[in-house]
């Protein structure tokens, strides 16, 4: 209902932006919103899962344990709430924006967006990654070698699958700016 109402809107505005129709921003704003969308989605079940074994298990005492908890959930929440906040004010301008100052508001927020992926992200992953060092020990005390070894290598490819989807979103938020720039 929404998108009709800005097709048609856009559609009798005089349109002096050659390689772009409504349609197609609007095509390319959703295909984005679903992949921010999928992200938050994977990066608040992380949150929940570390915050319900957190309060399952952790919290009893203060020690590096409950810090590296509170590093990996901290971090991932910073990033959940820039991509809602991010998310947010993007679609709050879609409506109230004629195409021209959209795609001009587009181009600036994807350069905004760069801030996030390329400084923010790396910083988030970086505290994530430390404060899952900081539970190593104590898994390796805790529990059998096997198990020790299950966990290094599931979280390890649960950061990497974490990774690749949020590479894969900065790559498509870069071809998205570069197409907007042709």
């Amino acid at each position: 209902m929404e998108n009709d109402n800005l097709n048609k809107l856009w559609d009798i505005q005089v349109n002096d932006i050659s390689n772009f129709n409504p349609k197609d921003i609007i095509t390319k704003a959703k295909k984005q919103r679903n992949s921010q969308y999928i992200s938050i989605t994977v990066l608040s079940l992380t949150v929940v899962v570390l915050i319900i074994y957190a309060f399952y298990y952790a919290f009893n005492q203060w020690n590096t344990f409950n810090l590296g908890l509170i590093f990996m959930i901290s971090s991932i929440t910073l990033r959940i709430i820039l991509e809602f906040l991010s998310l947010y004010r993007k679609e709050k301008q879609l409506i109230s924006m004629t195409q021209k100052s959209y795609l001009a508001y587009l181009k600036k927020y994807y350069k905004t967006r760069q801030i996030i992926n390329y400084i923010i992200t790396p910083v988030c992953i970086t505290v994530y990654i430390f404060g899952f060092y900081l539970l190593l020990p104590y898994f390796k005390v805790y529990f059998s070698n096997g198990f020790y070894t299950y966990i290094i290598v599931s979280g390890g490819i649960s950061l990497i699958v974490v990774i690749v989807i949020i590479v894969k979103s900065t790559i498509n938020e870069q071809r998205y700016l570069k197409q907007l720039h042709k």
